[in-house]
C-alpha cells in the first residue's frame, strides 16, 4: 500500500509556478492593468475604472471577478482594514509574455516571422513603430554577433 505524504513547500512551489503560467480572461486582464498601474486597490477603485463610460457592469460582478480571481491565485486580498485591497499577484511582463505566446502559437502556429509578417502588411504600422522595430532587430542582431 502506498502512502502520499504531501510536502508543503512542493504544493506552493506549484500553486506559484500555476499562477504564474496562468491566462487571464478579458475581464481579468483589464482588472490586472488596473492593479498594475495603480497598484493595491479595493474592489471599487477597480470597478468605477473599469465601468468608465460604461455603466451596464454592476459592482457585485466586478466583486465577484475578483474574488474568483483570488481563487485562481491571481490576486492577493488584505483583508486587514475594513475594505478589503486586492494585490496582483501575477507579473505583468510575464503574463503579458504568456498571452503573446498563446497567440502567436494558435494564429501563427508558433511562428514571430509570421506574425511580423502580417504586422507590417497590415500597413497601420506608423513610421515610428517601424523604426523601433529596425532599431529593435539591429540591436538583436548585434547582440548575435557577439555571442
Amino acid at each position: 500500500m502506498l502512502t502520499y505524504v504531501r510536502n508543503r513547500s512542493f504544493d506552493y512551489m506549484a500553486k506559484k509556478n500555476k499562477a504564474n503560467n496562468l491566462i487571464p480572461t478579458k475581464g481579468e486582464l483589464e482588472a490586472l492593468k488596473v492593479l498594475w498601474e495603480h497598484g493595491p486597490s479595493t474592489v471599487r477603485f477597480v470597478h468605477d475604472l473599469l465601468t468608465r463610460g460604461n455603466k451596464t457592469v454592476r459592482y457585485t460582478s466586478t466583486l465577484k471577478m475578483m474574488q474568483v480571481m483570488t481563487e485562481k491565485n491571481m490576486l492577493k486580498r488584505d483583508e486587514s482594514k475594513m475594505t478589503h485591497v486586492y494585490y496582483a499577484l501575477l507579473e505583468e511582463k510575464r503574463t503579458m509574455g504568456n498571452i503573446l505566446d498563446r497567440f502567436v502559437k494558435s494564429m501563427y502556429n508558433g511562428s514571430i516571422s509570421s506574425l511580423l509578417v502580417a504586422f507590417l502588411d497590415n500597413k497601420k504600422s506608423s513610421a515610428g513603430e517601424l523604426k523601433k522595430m529596425k532599431a529593435l532587430l539591429q540591436q538583436l542582431e548585434q547582440e548575435d554577433k557577439s555571442s
